[in-house]
C-alpha cells in the first residue's frame, strides 16, 4: 500500500551502488524521462481529481447525522476510532518492512522474500479498515470546518485516497521515476498518521479508550 509492492522487487536491496535512487533499472534515455515525468503529473492530476470529488460531495451532499453501522461494536464512534488505529499501527509495520526491502534498516541484512507479501498484505488491511470510517465520514458527517482539527481531518481524508490513487497508478508502471513509489509511501504514511492524530488520539485523549 504505502511503499513498493512485491511484483517489482525480485530480489531485496534492490538499489545498486551505480544507480542511487534507482528500483534497479537500467538508465533511461531523456526522451523516457520526459514520458516518465508526463505519466507522473497524470497519475498526480487524477489522484487530485478523486480528493477533489471526495471534497466536493462531502461539501454538498447533506449529512444524514446517523450512523451507518457499527461494524459489532457498541457504537460508531468507538468503531471509527479503533478501525483507524489498526489502520495506523499498519502503517509501522509498512514503514519497516518498506525499508528493509529498500535496503535501509540498519542491521537488518537482505530481506528474505516473504517480507514483500507482509508489506503487501499489510497495506491492503489498512486500506480495507479506512474504508468504513470514510464512508461514515462522508455519508453521516460531510466536509467539515467547524475548528481547524475538524477541517485538518477533512483535508487529510480527501487527500489520503487522493495519493493512493496516484501510488496505484503508478506501483506497476515502468515509465516512472525512481523516486516516485517511495515518495508515494511517505506521503501515504504521513498522511494516514495525521488522520489518526486528528481524529481517533483527539478522541481518545478527551473521552478515553473507548469500548469494543
Amino acid at each position: 500500500m504505502l511503499t513498493p509492492d512485491s511484483s517489482q522487487l525480485h530480489e531485496p536491496n534492490i538499489q545498486s551502488p551505480e544507480q542511487p535512487g534507482t528500483i534497479g533499472t537500467p538508465a533511461t534515455p531523456n526522451s523516457m524521462k520526459k514520458t516518465s515525468g508526463w505519466f507522473v503529473a497524470i497519475a498526480a492530476g487524477l489522484g487530485g481529481l478523486v480528493s477533489l470529488s471526495l471534497g466536493t460531495y462531502g461539501r454538498i451532499h447533506t449529512p444524514t447525522g446517523q450512523g451507518i453501522t457499527s461494524l459489532g461494536f457498541s457504537a460508531v464512534l468507538p468503531m471509527k476510532a479503533w478501525l483507524a488505529t489498526g489502520a495506523a499501527s499498519l502503517v509501522i509495520v509498512q514503514i519497516i518492512s518498506a525499508l528493509w526491502m529498500w535496503g535501509r534498516l540498519p542491521g537488518a541484512g537482505s530481506a528474505p522474500r516473504w517480507i514483500s507479501q507482509v508489506h503487501r498484505w499489510t497495506g491492503t488491511t489498512a486500506f480495507l479498515l479506512t474504508l468504513p470510517v470514510a464512508y461514515h465520514c462522508l455519508w453521516a458527517l460531510g466536509f467539515r470546518d467547524s475548528t481547524p482539527r475538524v477541517l485538518a481531518h477533512s483535508l487529510l481524508g480527501c487527500a489520503f485516497y487522493g495519493i493512493f490513487t496516484t501510488k496505484m497508478l503508478v506501483l506497476h508502471s515502468k515509465r516512472m521515476p525512481g523516486w516516485t513509489l517511495p515518495l508515494m509511501g511517505a506521503l501515504l504514511a504521513s498522511v494516514l498518521t495525521a488522520i489518526w492524530m486528528t481524529s481517533s488520539l483527539w478522541y481518545f485523549q478527551n473521552f478515553g479508550f473507548p469500548a469494543t
